[in-house]
């Protein structure tokens, strides 16, 4: 017996962490779990459903990777309709829900920092 993987969290980067944490509570529907307690906060987590992100201070040139592009996140859920539709009615701007060539149903954002996320289904 090997050892198993057992969940992830990613840490996303962001500029501002109280900031960027506000946006993902008010806009994105997560719910703040914790953060270091510092002035300003620097790192922090928030989550919704069975989805744990956590949110870490970077400085602006760390940012982006060797081709200038941030890092991209995928979330699978049950209905993006449905949280296309929660996430405009909160102002968030995203593209549009479409049916891809590789068999997802789709759309996505960029939160505060340029990371990217989409949300996603299997056709």
């Amino acid at each position: 017996m090997g050892a198993n993987f057992v969940i992830v969290h990613p840490v996303l980067g962001a500029h501002d962490v109280a900031t960027t944490v506000a946006w993902y509570v008010d806009k994105l529907g997560f719910n703040r779990l914790f953060d270091d307690g510092g002035a300003p906060v620097r790192y922090a987590g928030v989550q919704r459903d069975g989805v744990e992100l956590h949110i870490q201070w970077h400085d602006v040139e760390s940012f982006a990777g060797p081709d200038g592009d941030c890092p991209a996140y995928r979330f699978l859920v049950n209905d993006p309709d449905a949280l296309f539709t929660e996430y405009n009615a909160k102002g968030v701007a995203a593209s549009p829900v479409r049916d891809t060539p590789w068999g997802t149903r789709e759309f996505g954002v960029y939160d505060p920092n340029g990371m990217a996320l989409s949300f996603y289904r299997s056709l």
